[in-house]
């Protein structure tokens, strides 16, 4: 009828970095990472986005399903369950039943000295990114152990698995002499949550040294091309402070000048392409899990640009209604 349009709702705009955000995630994302966007975003409800996190779970208590897009297959590695922690810490839900059958199947997969492998052994041909190499008995990884260490020590978790995989975290953390910048993400994800905070600092000010004198960080973005290629990374890949620092709460923080670090904030924002969402860095081996890695990556960057107050705007739609 005449006069109905004065009625209808105005169509939201995609003006803002948030919004625009907003609108790739719709377009493109899971369920769970478009649950997640209205958790963080839109003030959302934490119950849908455990419902949707809840498909991953395997019968043995790990998660599978491509959890983390770059395994593929039903198989439950301990890269997912790194990445389903963190997806339960954003929710405030590590704790309870849950996680102690969590930490059980954590125990019967790790290795003798008590960490865990990036992958499961026996893949069953599944694929996988060619960076994720694939053993029959596959070596303890500080890159899958460091992160659920460092959140379940976060989150007062105690459990018998936790004590040998947190002298493995300790070990390498304090004697490896060469260090891949994705390892040492993960050593700042240990000493971030682990319990003895003097030692954990001592030993994130050594990573600190290290990391500015292999120059494993670019610390001007205007000049990344004369930074060295890390062996194993894709072309043009490389790591910022926030990528070591994605909250300024981390013991990493404090490796960078505010210079370089909000000089890296603002190329972080910069990043976002005209589609809305934060383009993936790392070398692209299969369609899907490229697709499925944006929102992904978008999801962070949003909120490493909001923990330091660099988020302008915010998204335009309602969050969902709470269940009832």
């Amino acid at each position: 009828m005449p006069g109905d349009e004065a009625c209808a709702p105005a169509a939201p705009t995609a003006t803002s970095a948030p919004a625009r955000a907003e609108q790739f995630i719709w377009l493109t994302a899971r369920v769970l990472e478009q649950r997640r966007f209205a958790f963080h975003f839109l003030g959302g409800d934490a119950d849908p986005v455990d419902a949707a996190l809840g498909a991953y779970l395997g019968a043995d208590g790990g998660y599978g399903h491509a959890l983390d897009p770059d395994l593929r297959g039903p198989l439950s590695h301990p890269l997912h369950t790194a990445h389903a922690l963190r997806v339960l810490d954003g929710l405030g839900r590590c704790a309870g039943q849950r996680i102690e059958r969590l930490c059980a199947h954590l125990l019967r997969v790790s290795t003798p000295e008590g960490a865990l492998p990036a992958t499961a052994p026996a893949s069953g041909g599944y694929p996988a990114a060619p960076h994720h190499r694939l053993h029959d008995d596959p070596p303890g990884d500080l890159l899958a152990t460091g992160p659920v260490v460092g959140i379940l020590h976060r989150n007062r978790v105690w459990h018998a698995w936790l004590f040998r995989a947190t002298d493995f975290c300790w070990d390498r953390v304090e004697n490896l002499r060469h260090w891949h910048p994705y390892e040492i993400q993960s050593a700042v994800a240990f000493l971030d949550g682990v319990p003895d905070r003097a030692r954990a600092a001592v030993a994130a000010d050594r990573l600190g040294r290290l990391v500015r004198e292999q120059r494993l960080v670019v610390l001007d973005p205007a000049r990344q091309d004369g930074y060295p290629q890390v062996p194993g990374l894709a072309p043009g890949e490389h790591l910022y402070p926030y990528d070591f620092a994605p909250r300024p709460e981390s013991l990493a923080r404090g490796w960078f000048t505010d210079a370089e670090l909000y000089g890296s904030l603002r190329f972080l924002a910069g990043l976002q392409q005209p589609d809305g969402g934060w383009p993936v860095h790392r070398g692209a081996w299969a369609p899907g899990s490229s697709l499925e890695r944006r929102p992904i990556v978008t999801l962070e960057a949003l909120l490493t640009l909001r923990a330091y107050g660099r988020l302008p705007g915010g998204p335009s739609l309602p969050g969902p209604a709470a269940p009832r």
